[in-house]
C-alpha cells in the first residue's frame, strides 16, 4: 500500500470514529471513555490541535474542540454531558494522570 492510500484510509477511520462518538453515541460520556480507554473526545481534539501545530498551523484549544465537536464545547456540554459521581471523578483523575499527565 502506498503512503497516500494509507493516509486516506487513516483519515477515513478517524472521520468514522468522530461520527460514531459525536452523532451515534452522544450518550457515552467523556469521563467513561477516559476511565475505560484512557482517552476521550477532548483528547481527540487535542491530538487534532497538536497535528495542526506540527504542520505550522496555529489553533487554540477552543478552536480544536469546536472543529472536533462541530460546535462550541460549552454547547456540547450543555446538550450531552451529565454529572459524574465521586467514584467516576476519582477514577478519571487516575486515568487522566496515567494517560495524559498531571493537570496544570
Amino acid at each position: 500500500m502506498d503512503d497516500q492510500t494509507r493516509i486516506e484510509l487513516e483519515a477515513a477511520a478517524f472521520r468514522t470514529l468522530r461520527h460514531h462518538l459525536m452523532e451515534k453515541r452522544t450518550d457515552v460520556q467523556n469521563i467513561d471513555l477516559m476511565n475505560l480507554a484512557g482517552f476521550c473526545r477532548n483528547c481527540l481534539s487535542r491530538w487534532y490541535q497538536e497535528a495542526a501545530h506540527e504542520r505550522g498551523l496555529e489553533m487554540s484549544k477552543d478552536e480544536a474542540r469546536e472543529a472536533y465537536y462541530g460546535m462550541p464545547y460549552a454547547e456540547w456540554k450543555s446538550r450531552y454531558q451529565t454529572d459524574a459521581d465521586a467514584e467516576k471523578q476519582a477514577a478519571f483523575e487516575a486515568a487522566f494522570a496515567a494517560n495524559v499527565g498531571e493537570k496544570t
